[in-house]
């Protein structure tokens, strides 16, 4: 196999979701042209991805990539978030800036293997000895993706963070405020003073926002104060909405709307952190999907935990969360991938990109008949693109044992 990264100026024969059949055109990272596959020989630097369906890369818009694969060493117990987030700051006493960047850059790499080209990774500001412990090592992890993926840095500052160790970290080259107001003992107070700090800064804001099934309610509070501001806000996980009578969530989706607050759904981690209370028919830990979409507001959604304590499984595999968005969250299956893909990109402020002439040449190639079988087998087959460079790519090979019989009626009736 070439080495990678590998620039190409054309993909024959792919697929497209839609069914068709085409040729696309690379130039200086963009899409230049799409058009009918032409067919005939495919030149030595063009790629040839017949059998292959042509997406939007993937983009993860809310990730840990310093809590992930910490599961193993932390050994901790399974259960809500209060149970996770004790068991992490616990685990944060002995923890050292390299195996943060060890942990956080293979995990990186992992999503960029299975088609993720931009992540947006939180951060602790840390409550335990160095407070930029992983902000160092996440700026580090930064830099040696240069050029392979785009890596965005939001500052995690839990309500016990002093406003001088965001500052500290936003001056250590991290890119955006974050926090989670809800658990604080005061929320709306908390959630004013970091968007004070944005504010100030005049960064964007990515702000984790009742993640519960019931008590704290900021958001409505969180976009009206937004309203008017120039840079790119988010809000991440938002499950109380899903918990919302339509007359309570009325409000608060029009609110969002209006100020444009990207709301990020992350299914895995929420769907196993929440409704441990309630062991008969419990509730989904999902925010209020179909809602926001239908309002016209801006949704994505991220693999959020990784094998950690908030979320003990995983792939880093943005097809996960596409499914889990379906059966989870009753999204259709272009939608679901919508929010993993465009959507999520959207969120992030970052350029439009996928097999659209003009846009960014950052594509995602699984050997797969359409968008449905991507989604459902999530196939290992897997070519990814990062301005317009080959960065990643992954082949399966299977060996399964022949049956008894070639002639098995169980065969002929398959057939």
């Amino acid at each position: 196999m070439p080495e990678l990264p590998m620039p190409v100026s054309a993909l024959r024969g792919a697929a497209l979701a839609d069914g068709s059949t085409v040729d696309v055109r690379l130039a200086r990272g963009r899409v230049e042209a799409v058009v009918p596959a032409a067919g005939g020989t495919v030149g030595p630097d063009e790629l040839d991805l017949t059998g292959y369906t042509l997406l939007t890369a993937a983009a993860d818009p809310h990730a840990h990539l310093d809590k992930a694969r910490s599961w193993d060493a932390i050994q901790p117990p399974m259960g809500d978030l209060g149970l996770a987030i004790a068991s992490w700051k616990a685990h944060t006493i002995s923890m050292t800036e390299d195996d943060i960047a060890e942990r956080a850059l293979a995990q990186a790499l992992e999503m960029l293997a299975n088609g993720t080209t931009a992540i947006r990774t939180h951060v602790d500001i840390l409550t335990t000895g160095d407070a930029l412990r992983g902000v160092r090592a996440l700026v580090t992890v930064r830099e040696h993706l240069a050029g392979l993926m785009d890596l965005e840095l939001v500052a995690l500052a839990g309500p016990e963070a002093p406003d001088a160790a965001v500052e500290a970290a936003l001056d250590a080259g991290v890119d955006a405020v974050g926090g989670a107001p809800h658990l604080a003992a005061d929320p709306v107070t908390d959630l004013r003073r970091l968007l004070a700090i944005a504010e100030r800064r005049g960064t964007p804001v990515d702000l984790h926002t009742d993640e519960s099934l019931d008590g704290a309610d900021t958001l409505l509070e969180f976009a009206r104060i937004v309203r008017d501001w120039p840079q790119n806000v988010s809000a991440g996980h938002c499950v109380r909405l899903g918990m919302m009578t339509d007359a309570e969530l009325a409000p608060v989706v029009a609110e969002v709307v209006a100020s444009r607050v990207g709301v990020i759904a992350n299914p895995i981690t929420n769907l196993y952190l929440q409704g441990w209370e309630s062991p008969v028919g419990t509730p989904r830990g999902l925010t209020a999907l179909r809602t926001l979409l239908d309002a016209g507001a801006r949704v994505a959604a991220g693999a959020d935990n990784v094998r950690d304590p908030f979320n003990p499984l995983g792939r880093g595999d943005a097809l996960e969360t596409a499914m889990l968005l379906v059966v989870a969250g009753h999204l259709t299956i272009d939608e679901a991938y919508g929010l993993v893909a465009d959507g999520a990109r959207e969120v992030m402020g970052l350029p439009a990109a996928g097999p659209v002439p003009g846009a960014a040449a950052d594509l995602l190639a699984v050997r797969a008949s359409g968008l449905a079988e991507v989604v459902a087998s999530a196939p290992a087959d897997r070519i990814v693109l990062h301005a317009g460079r080959i960065v990643a790519r992954s082949e399966l090979t299977r060996h399964v044992a022949a049956p008894a019989s070639a002639r098995s009626p169980l065969l002929e009736a398959a057939r």
